[in-house]
């Protein structure tokens, strides 16, 4: 039996899902000038986290982190910012990882 009782299965799909709108998206629209891109945080320290009482899934996730700190949304605008600034004008189609390394180790 799985640990995790099979219950990824749906999540890693739905993930996996969005990068592959992503892409599609940017094929289709690239030609109109526009850019279509993705960002994938790591689980956030977010009030909407905070108030589902997930504090014990924020601490659990810091060992799949490279950098062993909690995310914190501050640490998600600065891509976010770049992905909507003038500097990514040549930058479409991606997925973006701002995680702390999650999934390295």
């Amino acid at each position: 039996m799985l640990s995790n009782g099979g219950r990824l299965t749906a999540y890693k799909a739905s993930k996996a899902g969005v990068i592959g709108f992503t892409r599609g998206l940017a094929a289709d629209l690239g030609a109109n000038g526009i850019t279509v891109n993705a960002v994938g945080p790591a689980l956030t320290r977010t009030p909407g986290v905070m108030e589902a009482g997930n504090e014990h899934m924020l601490q659990n996730s810091l060992q799949r982190l490279i950098i062993k700190r909690i995310p914190e949304p501050d640490d998600v605008v600065g891509t976010v910012l770049f992905l909507t600034s003038d500097d990514s004008s040549f930058v479409t189609g991606q997925t973006i990882m701002a995680n702390g390394g999650s999934g390295f180790l």
